[in-house]
């Protein structure tokens, strides 16, 4: 059974910075794109930022310059380091592993809040 679970939310200053983990378990993933979305309260959720096997990344505009993922295949676990965090930042981040033919799988959040 494939779970995906994510860490390193919680409550941050604005200007501060925060690192998140996806550590994914029940199957290898280092051939899979893996990627950041990000839903905050009354708005669809957006893309963050994904990362593909090769390490080929893209990131939404929103977080370009400020945010950073990477991904570490030994231990089948994507990371999220965001710099430079505003109050927009807040929202739910959800770590998703692409399935080619789908479908992808999901975790299930962790909460991020920027607010001084």
């Amino acid at each position: 059974q494939v779970q995906l679970v994510e860490s390193g939310g919680g409550l941050v200053q604005p200007g501060g910075s925060a690192r998140l983990s996806c550590a994914a378990s029940g199957r290898a993933f280092s051939s899979n794109v893996m990627g950041w979305y990000r839903q905050a309260p009354g708005k669809q959720r957006e893309l963050v930022a994904l990362i593909t096997a090769g390490g080929g990344t893209d990131y939404g505009d929103s977080v370009k310059g400020r945010f950073t993922i990477s991904r570490d295949n030994a231990k089948n676990t994507v990371y999220l380091q965001m710099n430079s965090l505003k109050p927009e930042d807040t929202a739910v981040y959800y770590c998703k592993v692409v399935v080619p033919l789908g479908p992808d799988y999901w975790g299930q959040g962790t909460q991020v809040t920027v607010s001084s």
